[in-house]
């Protein structure tokens, strides 16, 4: 091959290699993506138009554009939307409140120990979710170890008591089978924290609480609002805690949207419960983005 060809050729080989280097994020990202589309784009435009629907089961739906779903959703359901905001709220400040000094003393006291630390956090994660509420609900059964403790061995509380099927017993399942989400997003913020601008403070005459207030707790608010993101959302709709550890008065929205799909068929209703839901979550993500960077989750 003459040198004028191998001149022409080089060039040629760069800008291929250059075009398929500024392709390969986007290759990486096609199967996420393709997930995204099929498993919740096209869900969700189906869920809409569910939700626009008119019909039956047995006579089939038809799209009419009718917003008649969302006029009884807003309107007939405001108390179980009301316990979801209520029950979800609490279990993420619980969990906060808990779940801020296990992360806290994994990621500056956990020392060698910080991994066996770190695995009994997600332990929980091993066992059913199902059957980790099943067994909440035996723990605070009125014969089980709390309550018959309580009961029959100090007396301190009256035998007639009772947790379960109280908004008592739901805010407690929810707090324990989502305490995991808050602390391990805890954790990472704090363990990302430089120890020395702590000593910082403290050579600023800063004492312990100072320090914490003005150095480990706003650097650690990344986390903070991620772990309650991750915490608030899934206690939002969920209804499995609310079904077994509380009674009709307790109920959650998604036992509302439960029991509207699998027993009244009626998904019309459903959908748009279910839209209405997802809408307010991801107005809430979406100004916690333009608020806080969505950079600060992982940066």
């Amino acid at each position: 091959m003459s040198g004028a060809a191998i001149a022409v050729a080089a060039p040629s080989r760069r800008g291929w290699r250059q075009r398929l280097t500024g392709a390969t994020p986007y290759l990486l990202l096609a199967p996420g993506l393709l997930w995204l589309v099929v498993f919740f784009i096209w869900p969700t435009i189906q869920m809409f138009l569910m939700s626009l629907s008119s019909g039956s089961l047995d006579d089939g739906f038809k799209l009419t554009w009718s917003i008649d779903a969302y006029q009884t959703a807003f309107g007939k359901f405001p108390k179980q939307m009301g316990n979801s905001l209520l029950y979800g709220g609490l279990a993420t400040i619980f969990d906060f409140l808990i779940g801020f000094p296990v992360a806290y003393t994994v990621a500056f006291r956990g020392g060698r120990y910080k991994n066996l630390l770190l695995f009994l956090v997600i332990a929980p994660f091993f066992t059913s979710f199902l059957i980790r509420t099943i067994s909440w609900k035996t723990l605070l059964g009125d014969e089980g170890p709390v309550l018959g403790f309580l009961k029959h061995a100090l007396g301190v509380v009256p035998a007639d008591f009772t947790v379960i099927g109280t908004p008592i017993a739901v805010v407690a399942g929810l707090t324990y089978n989502f305490l995991p989400f808050m602390i391990l997003p805890l954790y990472v913020a704090l363990e990302k924290i430089d120890p020395r601008l702590i000593e910082a403070a403290n050579d600023l005459y800063a004492n312990r609480w100072a320090a914490f207030r003005r150095v480990t707790f706003p650097l650690a608010l990344p986390g903070v609002f991620a772990g309650s993101i991750l915490t608030f959302i899934p206690a939002l709709g969920d209804y499995v805690n609310a079904t077994l550890l509380g009674n009709p008065q307790t109920q959650m929205i998604g036992n509302v949207i439960q029991g509207r799909f699998l027993v009244q068929n009626d998904y019309p209703v459903a959908a748009a419960l279910s839209f209405i839901l997802m809408a307010a979550i991801l107005i809430a993500v979406t100004i916690y983005a333009r608020l806080l960077g969505t950079e600060q989750l992982t940066g």
